[in-house]
């Protein structure tokens, strides 16, 4: 449930509220808009119906809301504003569309370096780079770890470019939190409840990408679980789920785009590059994906796609990533946004 403040409540209105469900044993999670404060209550529910009445009769509450879904924090009815997400000195909504770009896995110096710059010059807003990798495979390159994460801050101090890359668990989310500017948590593990609250107690902005087989529903309760731990910079990514194409990786569902926007206030990115697994179809996807109101994209960009120890098939060059931002800047305009 929510409690919508008066406009012009004054702040210790709301503390007294605040006071009084925490009281309860609920838990509260207050936002602060232009107009007016509305503060989050979350918890056993039958508490919360015991106090309702209380609350709707405090000074200064406007009224007292249900959210039906399951999903409280990350919903429309708790923040009715598009949320922007800071990423270093860029950011993930608004008009800008957020370009988040590079390889698979960082290789080597010369690689990542090479790949930031040229990012940065066709017009990328964020690095992404992998220093610890999940392969279905344990035998496949795994990732190099930290001197993977101090190349990707060099990439960063060289370009501008602040990073985002992968934790998958408690250990490498520290070691993420010290170098980069966005915690990636994967499909693999978007379900892995004791990262995401791990992952929400960091405060940093966090990518939560949908898990191959997730409904939208439980996409939006695994991002729930950050929010509940206080980090509400939280960027969701769809990156395709299981089908039946055998021509695709996977099948890019990008129907969730406009849906997601309509349930919650975090910004949607999409991922072609996982969402196809073959490079030629990465920029009509892009495309379509900015078309149906995407937020952004994260598309992954090799200097040499077929000698990549990761994902060479589905990586573009640095000439091909370049072509594609071309392309999407008529697209942009036509929506309003720009690239």
């Amino acid at each position: 449930m929510i409690i919508v403040m008066e406009s012009g409540a004054s702040d210790g209105h709301v503390r007294t509220v605040v006071d009084k469900i925490q009281k309860a044993g609920l838990n509260t999670h207050v936002s602060v808009g232009v107009a007016r404060t509305v503060i989050g209550v979350v918890g056993d529910d039958r508490t919360k119906e015991m106090l309702r009445e209380s609350l709707e009769v405090s000074p200064g509450v406007e009224r007292v809301v249900a959210i039906l879904q399951p999903f409280k924090l990350v919903s429309r009815e708790f923040i009715p504003r598009d949320t922007i997400v800071s990423v270093g000195s860029s950011a993930v909504g608004g008009s800008r569309v957020a370009i988040m770009a590079g390889p698979c896995s960082v290789e080597g110096r010369d690689q990542i370096l090479a790949t930031a710059e040229a990012v940065k010059a066709a017009g990328g807003t964020i690095l992404r780079g992998g220093a610890f990798k999940p392969r279905t495979s344990p035998y496949s390159f795994q990732g190099l770890e930290e001197e993977g994460l101090r190349l990707l801050a060099e990439a960063r101090a060289r370009t501008g470019l602040p990073v985002v890359t992968e934790a998958m668990d408690a250990a490498q989310l520290e070691l993420v939190a010290r170098y980069a500017d966005m915690i990636q948590i994967g499909a693999r593990n978007m379900q892995n409840y004791p990262l995401l609250r791990e992952a929400g107690r960091a405060k940093l902005p966090v990518l939560l990408k949908r898990g191959m087989s997730a409904t939208l529903e439980e996409l939006l309760l695994a991002a729930e679980y950050i929010l509940n731990e206080g980090t509400y910079q939280v960027v969701l990514c769809e990156r395709g789920i299981r089908g039946f194409n055998g021509h695709t990786r996977f099948t890019l569902d990008l129907s969730a785009v406009p849906v997601l926007k309509r349930l919650t206030h975090l910004p949607v990115i999409v991922d072609p590059s996982q969402a196809t697994g073959k490079w030629r179809y990465v920029a009509p996807m892009a495309r379509a994906a900015l078309a149906a109101g995407a937020d952004g994209l994260i598309v992954e960009v090799h200097p040499d796609p077929a000698n990549a120890l990761s994902d060479g098939p589905q990586s573009l060059n640095l000439e091909n990533f370049a072509s594609l931002m071309t392309s999407l800047r008529p697209i942009a305009a036509a929506i309003g946004r720009e690239v």
